[in-house]
C-alpha cells in the first residue's frame, strides 16, 4: 500500500472515531481509545489484507502495527493537541514499521480526533530524567526541521549524537538569565540533580570554597561593577541547577569580610579582589578539573589545554571589571 493511500483511510477512521467521541460519554481514557483505534482500523483496512494484533505488547511503539505503516495513539481530556510523547530514545520501537502517524483525540472542547505524520507533529523536546518529544497536531515546524536533521536520520543515530543535536536545539531557545542543567557530552554521562536543595549557609567551610572556586571560574561576570545587578545571576543558577545548592546573598560569597578578610585587618582594598586571591589555589584546581560542557555553556568555549583555563578567565575577567581594579594585575601572578 502507497503512503497516500494509507493515509486516506487514516481520514476515515480519524471521521468515524470523531462522531464516536461525540456520541454518549465519548472515549473516557486513553487505553479504551487506544483500543478503538485498533478495531475501526481493523474494520477498515481487513479488505486491504491487513491484520491488526488486538493484544500487543504494552510498551511497544508504536501503539499500532499495521504492516510498515504504525499509528502512535494519544487521548487527552483538555482542550489541547498538544501533549508528552514517547522518549527520544525509541527503545521500543517495531523495527518493521517505516512509517508512524499520530491518531490525537482531544475530548476537551468541541471533541475531535485527527492524524498527522508523526515526524510532522513531534514540535518540541522536553529535558527530564529521559528526554521526551512533546508532539501536537498541526505543529507550525517541526522539531527535527529545527535541529537540521530529518526524523529517520535522527532516530536511526547512537543516543550521543541525538544528544548533540538537542543540546543546541535547547540553547538556541533559552532566554537571558536562563541556564541548563543537564550538560552531558558523553556516553553514559549522566548528571543528576541532588533531590534534596541545600542552603550554601548549611556547607562545610571546604565545600564552600570549593563551591566558591568553581563558580567564579565559570562565572566572571562576579568582578564587574558593583552596579550591575545581574552580576551574580549565573553563579547562583550554577549552584542551583548543578549542585542543587541556594545561596540567597550571593552577594556575601565575594564581599563579606568572612571572606575577603578573614584576618580581619584593616588593610583596605578591594575586598572582591582580596576574595579571589584567597582562591587561587582552588580556583587553578577547579579549572584542571571539571567538564569542558560547562565551560562551553558558561563561557561560550572552552581552551584546547585545561592548563590555559586561567589565562582565558583572566582575559573574560578584565574586559568586565569594574573600574578600580583589573584581575591580571593582581591575581595569578605567580
Amino acid at each position: 500500500m502507497l503512503k497516500s493511500d494509507f493515509e486516506k483511510i487514516l481520514c476515515l477512521i480519524a471521521d468515524d472515531l470523531t462522531l464516536e467521541s461525540k456520541t454518549g460519554s465519548g472515549f473516557k481514557n486513553a487505553k479504551e481509545f487506544e483500543q478503538r483505534v485498533r478495531e475501526v482500523s481493523s474494520s477498515h483496512l481487513a479488505a486491504h489484507g491487513f491484520q491488526i494484533d488486538m493484544s500487543p505488547a504494552s510498551q511497544a511503539f508504536p501503539d499500532v502495527v499495521i504492516g510498515e505503516f504504525g499509528i502512535e495513539v494519544k487521548h487527552t481530556e483538555n482542550d489541547s493537541w498538544r501533549c508528552v510523547a514517547n522518549s527520544v530514545l525509541e527503545s521500543n520501537r517495531v523495527l518493521s514499521v517505516k512509517h508512524i502517524y499520530l491518531v490525537y483525540c482531544k475530548m476537551g472542547g468541541v471533541p475531535e480526533v485527527r492524524w498527522g505524520r508523526y515526524e510532522d507533529c513531534v514540535m518540541h523536546v522536553r529535558t527530564s530524567h529521559v528526554p521526551r518529544f512533546e508532539v501536537e497536531i498541526g505543529a507550525e515546524v517541526s522539531l527535527f526541521s529545527q535541529m537540521g536533521i530529518s526524523y529517520d536520520d535522527f532516530r536511526l543515530s547512537d543516543m550521543h549524537e541525538k544528544m548533540q543535536h538537542i543540546r543546541a536545539y535547547a540553547r538556541s531557545r533559552l532566554r537571558e538569565g536562563e541556564r541548563m542543567w543537564w550538560l552531558e557530552d558523553k556516553p553514559g554521562e549522566a548528571h543528576t540533580l541532588p533531590i534534596n536543595v541545600r542552603l550554601y549557609t548549611k556547607l562545610t567551610p571546604a565545600e564552600k570554597t570549593r563551591l566558591r572556586a568553581e563558580a567564579v571560574l565559570l562565572c566572571p561576570s562576579v568582578v564587574s561593577s558593583g552596579r550591575s545587578r545581574s552580576k551574580y545571576d549565573d553563579l547562583v543558577l550554577y549552584l542551583l541547577t548543578y549542585h542543587g545548592v541556594l545561596c540567597h546573598q550571593a552577594r556575601d560569597l565575594f564581599s563579606a569580610g568572612s571572606v575577603a578578610n578573614p584576618q580581619n585587618d584593616d588593610e583596605g582594598g578591594v575586598y572582591i579582589a582580596r576574595a579571589l586571591k584567597l582562591l587561587e589555589k582552588d580556583m587553578r584546581s577547579a579549572s584542571l578539573t571539571m567538564d569542558s560542557a560547562l565551560f562551553v555553556e558558561y563561557w561560550g568555549h572552552d581552551t584546547a589545554n585545561k592548563s590555559d583555563r586561567i589565562s582565558e578567565w583572566l582575559k573574560l575577567a578584565d574586559a568586565v571589571s569594574g573600574p578600580h581594579w583589573k584581575p591580571s594585575d593582581c591575581l595569578f601572578n605567580q
